[in-house]
């Protein structure tokens, strides 16, 4: 598989001891302030969500499942629209967005916390449906998302290249 970033005359020069050039002493910081905003905004979203539709005890924890299931579409759809569309503009954007805002906008440990308290409310049938269901809802929203932008954008032009040579 060609990597999309680079030519074969275009490899980036890696700083000693390291394994990615994004890793050379300097280059982080916008990086992480990037995903530090994107996050406190997606967090902040979350929040509001949660507070327009609160739900405790052994009610079942919707807002969280359609959140996650929402940002794993948009993760999916971003992520492919990005390496097809603005390959140079990914890190930051996808920094910003992705990694930023999406994960602070979902939620892994608000959903195991759900679990555990479902359980600890005894309503195991309530906790173990929601438990699969939000992997299966992930795993859906983050397939619909690749395959939606991909009819948007079109497939990648390095993963045409990688298919036809097999």
């Amino acid at each position: 598989m060609t990597n999309p970033y680079f030519d074969t005359k275009d490899r980036p020069v890696r700083p000693p001891a390291h394994a990615h050039s994004e890793h050379a002493p300097g280059r982080q910081l916008p990086v992480v302030a990037a995903v530090a905003v994107g996050g406190g905004v997606g967090a902040c979203a979350r929040y509001g969500i949660e507070r327009l539709w609160p739900t405790s005890g052994t009610e079942f924890p919707w807002p969280i499942l359609i959140v996650n299931g929402v940002g794993c579409t948009v993760m999916g759809a971003l992520m492919t629209v990005l390496t097809a569309r603005f390959p140079a503009r990914k890190k930051m954007v996808g920094a910003l967005l992705g990694t930023g805002f999406l994960g602070g906008f979902t939620t892994f440990s608000h959903y195991t916390d759900n679990v555990r308290l479902l359980i600890r409310g005894e309503a195991y049938g309530t906790a173990f449906g929601y438990l699969f269901l939000t992997i299966l809802v992930a795993l859906a929203g983050v397939t619909l998302g690749v395959l939606a932008a991909r009819v948007a954008v079109g497939t990648p032009s390095h993963q045409k290249a990688s298919a036809d040579a097999r």
